[in-house]
């Protein structure tokens, strides 16, 4: 039996509850009091329940936010760059790499697991370039590790080499950058990753650095993809009215 001066059961909580204000465990306490499995069949919606609850993790510059099928808790305020997945509908076994590769880079900012976000974010890269690389050779070379080398054979493809004729110096520029973030993508992950043994243990904005760098490359090559597809399919349109 509970002794008698035992509080009642919502004072009980809401002490354990402030034990962990604060502190990651309260993080991973809201996502899982809003897994969507225990909504399952629930007359409360779990949208209406959510809603609710970010009015009062405003004041505390939190937001619960979904995250695919499931919901996170991110801090307000810092800047988040959303990447769609052109491959989201696939059962490639990639593609649905990719997918959890992006989800996987949030979820860990959102849990403070800045080691694992960088080495998230170097996976999400790596498949990207893998898959784009197979949409124009079936028998592409055997990825060794080297990221570099991968992106080098990719930019050949996607023709974003920084040494064309005629390009910009402007554009050049950002090109050279994109071989820059490949490299300083895969030195980070040797050094501040938890792939390897820790050199330089990466603070926030270390690791919002590389997710945000890695979304934002592999969004270009997606559009650059796109936009060489459909240059060549006119190419091919212009080829037919000419016969």
């Amino acid at each position: 039996m509970l002794p008698s001066n035992f509080p009642s059961r919502w004072q009980y909580a809401e002490e354990k509850l402030r034990e962990f204000n604060g502190t990651t465990t309260m993080k991973d306490i809201l996502v899982k009091t809003f897994d969507p499995l225990h909504f399952l069949r629930k007359e409360i919606d779990i949208k209406v329940a959510v809603t609710y609850l970010n009015q009062f993790l405003e004041f505390d510059n939190y937001e619960i936010r979904p995250v695919g099928k499931k919901w996170e808790v991110y801090k307000l305020g810092l800047p988040q760059i959303e990447l769609s997945n052109p491959y989201e509908n696939s059962i490639e076994i990639t593609h649905i790499f990719i997918d959890e590769q992006i989800q996987k880079c949030d979820k860990k900012l959102a849990e403070g697991d800045f080691d694992g976000a960088i080495t998230n974010s170097r996976s999400l890269v790596e498949a990207v370039l893998t898959s784009i690389e197979k949409e124009f050779d079936p028998n592409p070379p055997k990825y060794d590790g080297n990221l570099p080398k991968l992106y080098k054979r990719v930019q050949k493809h996607l023709n974003l080499s920084s040494d064309q004729e005629g390009l910009p110096e402007c554009l050049r520029q950002i090109l050279s950058g994109l071989t820059s973030i490949i490299s300083g993508l895969a030195t980070l992950r040797n050094t501040m990753s938890d792939s390897h043994v820790i050199l330089y243990k990466p603070f926030e904005h270390h690791a919002r650095l590389a997710v945000n760098s890695a979304k934002t490359f592999c969004d270009f090559l997606f559009e650059t993809k796109e936009y060489q597809a459909q240059k060549q399919k006119n190419i091919n349109l212009s080829l037919e009215d000419t016969k």
